[in-house]
């Protein structure tokens, strides 16, 4: 049982090669719907998701993040957004969600990579796929089937956990 745990959550990883095909959209609905299962602050559920999967658009999408070019083979793209002004539990709430889409797509078969959306990097991002101006993307996800290989692992490191007190 404990192992089976520990296998569902190392199965993710980030995947960064992707085959170039289409992802199938039931297999997205899927995780989605993990990732609304995420816990947030009195419950609240701050979050939205804009999906992508033409082709040209998530290439286009990944290209304009400094940091998600590798992404222009993916078959869709996952945009997670919400009203973060006033909302004081907001990075909370969408990380949980975006861990929880994580590790749904890992175990789903699928790849993907979460890429941070801080402010000064929304606007390419915004001029090929709008939300709302009172509204900001959390990340971008760029999602597909794997074309690489990876080792499940954790990175478990006894040094540091600490038991009932820190000890420096």
């Amino acid at each position: 049982m404990y192992t089976d745990v520990l296998r569902f959550i190392t199965k993710r990883r980030s995947i960064r090669r992707f085959t170039g095909d289409s992802v199938d959209r039931q297999l997205l609905v899927t995780a989605l719907k993990a990732a609304m299962a995420a816990p947030s602050a009195m419950n609240t559920q701050p979050w939205q998701f804009l999906v992508v999967t033409e082709a040209e658009a998530v290439k286009a999408i990944c290209a304009a993040h400094p940091y998600a070019g590798f992404g222009e083979r993916a078959g869709a793209v996952i945009l997670p957004f919400g009203k973060k002004e006033g909302y004081a539990w907001f990075d909370q709430d969408m990380a949980a969600a975006t861990e929880n889409l994580l590790l749904a797509l890992a175990n789903l078969g699928l790849g993907a990579t979460w890429c941070g959306m801080p402010e000064n990097l929304q606007a390419g991002v915004r001029a090929l796929a709008p939300i709302p101006d009172d509204n900001a993307f959390f990340a971008l996800i760029p999602i597909g089937i794997p074309d690489e290989d990876v080792v499940e692992r954790t990175q478990y490191d006894d040094g540091r956990v600490h038991w009932e007190t820190y000890v420096g």
